[in-house]
């Protein structure tokens, strides 16, 4: 394989801070590489140099002769004057450039058909189709609108579209699933998968890492460190890596403090023959001690205590601008919960969150709040940040301490929490790199305290490492955890139940983390297409006769013994969707093996019957249904 850019020895600099080191990467034909670090190490800088959309101030960037590439930054530039199709239609500028020089040609120039083999190789015939793909399954909004009437969740889709259109040699892509929902993730992984050229991504979606990267790139100390692989393959590497840091650093402490009595000895020592070992140990105190990477505790306040209730939600239902966003939702919040919120984009997540902690007021249904319950609510919005206050200042406005339990910390103790060094604390806002912002925020929000935390979409922009911590901080909380994410890696590691849209109005409950419901859903579903295949297989078999006779006469009617059962049907399926519900919240309870030891494999059977039957009893509705359709009918 060709190489089709490098950078070599690049050093970026702001400041007496070096984010870039004489580091040097080259980058080949058909890498997939999935770019990672800590949060201002230098990553979004690094991909602005290889969009040559900055320069290095030392070093070299050399590509390959008429590389196309394509850029989605973090912070993406839309034209606002234009519709949302006409942006996403320039991101196709380079394989139109080429077809308009095509067509401006003779039919028999040489470059004629040097153009025409580029077109086809970067699809360029079909990019009308392809936007249109892109846009139904990014979910973007309408081709027509403004682009400056878009949320900031909108223009990022816009932009993703935007970005891959082009089919370009080298796609670079910054955070490219934050605002999207699961089902528009699988897609973009699916396109990459697909891709033919070289991509690099940078993200902290780590099931995405896993599923498309190939190779993986650390930024750290402003130099690269290369790993064949996907994100788990990374961490095993890292790990040995780190280890064998370890004990070399270990065995050179161990040599210095050995060769240290020996040099104190002075004078006498200097007298021996054995000068070159005085100079060994200068030469080696004098060598930079090896870097170990350390993450820092982020740590959350400690919570007032929670009362028996915390809050309960009775048919709860939202419309907002004429449009019904869900209904019916019933569901008592315990303490100790850490409940995960996901679902596409638009079906009412932020406004179930707004209405429970009564920033909305409920089109139907009630929001019961227990006495002792304090929301502690970090939106989508976040807050606004001066920037030109430093951290410090920011976190603290004006106080010099944070309570912490019964006790209260420093503020500057506090950031450190968050992990923000000493230099950093005294940094102005405006030098800060997005993740650093988002960790600033949460520290500015949860000092606040609360019982009841809410997060809507927190790992977004956040790096790895902070994301591990967080989810720590999260796990240990001894309160009440109500999060929002598209996030499944962090679903799945912090949640001990998953509250799914689903569309059409219903708000699933599923006790476990986002994996397990999943596994459920896609069991149901089978489960019903193989009830509805047998019902339409015995329909079929069964001929007209059954459903009409000979001449077409009136098909039979429902038996009153099917009518009453149909009449029914509806309270059935929910009985039994409840006895579901009722029994899975058992299992959640920290206390279940305490109180229902003798129990387990009672009401294991009796959950397993349940949840058998769920399927069954929709299978046989519809079955009902389309009997007494069809009597109807005739």
């Amino acid at each position: 394989m060709s190489t089709i850019i490098t950078a070599t020895d690049i050093t970026i600099r702001y400041g007496n801070r070096a984010v870039l080191d004489s580091a040097t990467l080259s980058i080949e034909e058909g890498d997939r590489i999935g770019l990672v670090g800590r949060n201002g190490c230098g990553k979004t800088t690094f991909l602005k140099l290889l969009a040559a959309v900055q320069h290095p101030d030392i070093g070299d960037i050399t590509r390959r002769r008429d590389l196309v590439v394509s850029y989605l930054p973090q912070d993406f530039m839309l034209d606002a004057s234009k519709s949302v199709y006409e942006n996403i239609h320039d991101g196709g500028k380079p394989v139109l450039d080429l077809i308009a020089e095509f067509e401006s040609l003779p039919h028999d120039s040489k470059r004629h058909e040097e153009l025409e083999h580029r077109i086809q190789a970067l699809e360029g015939w079909t990019l009308d189709q392809r936007i249109e793909t892109a846009m139904s399954h990014l979910n973007c909004p309408a081709g027509d609108r403004r682009v400056d009437t878009l949320s900031g969740g909108e223009k990022r889709r816009v932009a993703m579209c935007r970005a891959i259109v082009s089919l370009p040699d080298f796609l670079i892509l910054d955070e490219p699933t934050n605002h999207l929902d699961p089902e528009s993730i699988d897609w973009v992984a699916d396109f990459l998968d697909e891709f033919h050229g070289s991509f690099l991504v940078v993200t902290h979606d780590r099931y995405f890492l896993d599923r498309v990267a190939k190779r993986m790139v650390e930024l750290y100390e402003g130099k690269f460190w290369s790993h064949n692989g996907n994100y788990t393959d990374y961490l095993l590497a890292k790990a040995e890596r780190q280890e064998a840091d370890a004990t070399v650093e270990h065995k050179r402490q161990m040599f210095l403090k050995k060769e240290l009595a020996w040099v104190r000895q002075g004078p006498r020592a200097q007298r021996s023959k054995q000068k070159d070992r005085f100079e060994r140990y200068y030469d080696e105190a004098a060598k930079d001690s090896l870097v170990i990477e350390e993450d820092m505790e982020l740590c959350i306040p400690p919570p007032p205590q929670l009362g028996n209730r915390t809050v309960e939600v009775n048919e709860l239902g939202m419309t907002l601008g004429g449009k019904k966003l869900f209904s019916g939702f019933n569901y008592t919040f315990e303490n100790g919960q850490r409940i995960g919120v996901c679902g596409r984009n638009g079906l009412g997540k932020t406004t179930l969150l707004k209405a429970i902690i009564g920033q909305l007021a409920p089109t139907e249904g009630t929001v019961k709040i227990g006495q002792l319950t304090k929301f502690n609510y970090v939106d989508q919005g976040r807050l606004q940040l001066n920037e030109e206050r430093t951290v410090l200042d920011e976190a603290s406005d004006g106080t010099e301490f944070v309570i912490w339990g019964d006790s209260k910390i420093s503020v500057r103790s506090y950031l450190k929490r968050f992990l923000f060094a000493d230099d950093r604390i005294t940094t102005q806002v405006k030098k800060l790199s997005g993740g650093e912002r988002s960790r600033l925020l949460l520290a500015k929000i949860l000092k606040c305290g609360g019982n009841f935390l809410i997060l809507d979409e927190p790992t977004n922009d956040l790096d790895l490492p902070t994301l591990r911590v967080l989810e720590e901080a999260l796990i240990a909380f001894p309160g009440m955890v109500l999060v929002v994410s598209h996030d499944r890696y962090f679903l799945n590691r912090v949640c001990t139940n998953i509250l799914a849209f689903e569309g059409d109005g219903k708000i699933a409950h599923s006790v476990g983390d986002y994996d397990y419901y999943l596994e459920k859903k896609e069991r149901a579903a089978k489960e019903a297409a193989k009830q509805n295949a047998a019902f339409l297989a015995a329909s079929k078999s069964a001929g007209p006769s059954k459903a009409t006779t000979q001449n077409g006469s009136k098909a039979r009617k429902l038996s009153f013994k099917e009518q009453r059962e149909l009449d029914g049907m509806e309270e059935q399926i929910h009985a039994v969707e409840a006895e579901v519900a009722r029994i899975e919240g058992l299992f959640a309870q920290a206390d279940f093996f305490r109180k229902y030891a003798t129990q387990v494999n009672q009401l294991t059977t009796e959950l397993d019957v349940a949840k058998e039957s769920v399927p069954k009893l929709y299978a046989r509705w519809e079955q009902l249904e389309a009997l007494r359709a069809a009597a109807e009918k005739f």
